[in-house]
């Protein structure tokens, strides 16, 4: 299988340490992952989710499997 990026194997060790997991856990993996994925503009800005990075991290894993 190919090599995951750090933040896709990060969705997928969480996953599979709780799996088969009822489906608020599988969300709350799923929200802290995308809250380590915040990144800040500066000290007095607040956190910036970019939505593309989330998307590409979601298609990663969906095609994890086909890529080999």
């Amino acid at each position: 299988m190919a090599e995951l990026s750090p933040a896709a194997q990060a969705v997928l060790d969480a996953f599979l340490e709780i799996s088969p997991a009822p489906a608020d856990e599988i969300a709350a993996v799923a929200l802290r992952v995308a809250a380590d994925q915040l990144t800040f503009e500066d000290s007095l800005a607040g956190a910036v989710v970019n939505p593309r990075e989330l998307l590409d991290i979601a298609e990663e894993l969906k095609n994890w499997r086909t890529n080999d």
